[in-house]
């Protein structure tokens, strides 16, 4: 029997989480995965010892996991903190070692990047130029190739594989067969497409991509930067001679670990999964557009968009500008756009970048494995009397 308030508030409340882009939960099969490593294994990766010798282990069989399933080479894979880390180091990496001077980007990144490219133009290191984006999400990939054309200095081109609030995906052989022409350097950040995209990166003309565990169902605080085995580039953190000599301090055992778990389960079920959370993205626009009066939706719904994100739009009035407050208080996560930005009083850039209309309230719900149509058809009912 519950006795405590949370314990009697758990058992009495059911939670809808539709906010999977900004964090999943974590799959009982990867904490299985990591508690050895918490308890058993502790030993530092660094010693030569038995303990230590274990865990240095578990890290290099983690590696090769990921490479396998990125068709990657081990050499190329390395772990992180996260995405917002390896993007930093591919980018000041990129600008720094590989001489680029000048940075393509667009309007609608992640502020992992978009912060990274501020400092580095602030800082007089690059010079910085924004590709169009289409009213749903795509870049102009004609004045992406334009602009590389008529830049007379080494570019860095760094755009997202699909959008963290719309959901758009851009095709990264064509934007990385094109960087390749004009013999650019090529980042995407991937936070959002690692484990829920088939990547071939031996056959993908791409120098950098990022992943982060938290993303599918595996741990916070861990994840990867994959690293051109034709690039060279100085390590971003000092200090010591992990990762290869190019992230020092000691190294995430069991997150890394975990997160190797976690996208293994991911690519193994992935065609299932996949499929079930596109028909629960595409139930739930079928219902808004067919209960909701005057809603529309951000990116490219229904054509080259990411899966697990739907971005919905609805007329502004006294209550939907209570909208995400509401539903927090029926049970229902959903976000405003980028959770990185959630609590902020500013709106979100992507949306502004794309339909910058004050009328409308835009609202993120994103979908995983447990999703429900139930649930679904829950939130509708819950939209409908709210709106």
């Amino acid at each position: 029997m519950p006795t405590t308030n949370d314990e009697i508030l758990k058992a009495t409340v059911k939670r809808i989480y539709l906010d999977n882009a900004a964090t999943t939960s974590l799959d009982p099969q990867v904490l299985e995965a990591m508690m050895p490593y918490m308890t058993t294994h502790f030993g530092n990766p660094s010693s030569i010892y038995s303990y230590g010798r274990e865990s240095r282990l578990a890290i290099e069989n983690a590696r090769k996991t990921v490479a396998k399933i990125l068709h990657a080479n081990p050499a190329e894979i390395f772990f992180t903190s996260g995405g917002t880390e390896s993007s930093n180091t591919a980018i000041l990496s990129a600008v720094r070692d590989l001489g680029c001077k000048h940075i393509i980007t667009s309007k609608i990144e992640h502020h992992a990047t978009l912060h990274t490219v501020e400092y580095l133009l602030k800082n007089n290191e690059a010079t910085v130029s924004y590709v169009t984006v289409l009213q749903d999400g795509q870049i102009d990939v004609a004045e992406l190739e334009k602009s590389l054309a008529e830049t007379k200095e080494k570019c860095l081109v760094t755009l997202l594989h699909a959008n963290n609030e719309i959901g758009t995906l851009i095709d990264l052989n064509i934007v990385g067969n094109i960087c390749k022409k004009y013999n650019a350097v090529f980042h995407s950040d991937t936070v959002q497409t690692i484990a829920h995209f088939n990547f071939d990166l031996r056959n993908t003309p791409v120098d950098f991509i990022t992943g982060s565990g938290h993303k599918f169902h595996g741990p916070k605080g861990v994840g990867i930067l994959y690293v051109n085995e034709n690039i060279k580039i100085k390590p971003f953190v000092h200090g010591g001679s992990q990762e290869r000599d190019m992230r020092a301090g000691t190294e995430n055992l069991y997150g890394i670990v975990g997160f190797a778990k976690a996208l293994e389960i991911a690519t193994a079920n992935f065609e299932k999964e996949s499929a079930y959370i596109l028909s629960l993205k595409m139930y739930m626009a079928e219902q808004l557009k067919n209960q909701i009066n005057n809603i529309s939706f951000n990116g490219d719904v229904f054509g080259k968009s990411l899966y697990t994100i739907l971005s919905v739009n609805f007329p502004r009035t006294e209550k939907s500008e209570m909208l995400l407050f509401n539903l927090d208080i029926n049970n229902i996560c959903a976000s405003g756009g980028s959770a990185c930005t959630s609590g902020a009083d500013i709106g979100s850039h992507v949306i502004a970048a794309i339909n910058n209309n004050p009328d409308l309230v835009t609202v993120r719900f994103s979908f995983c494995k447990h999703n429900t149509t139930e649930e679904i058809d829950l939130v509708i009912e819950k939209l409908k009397g709210i709106i």
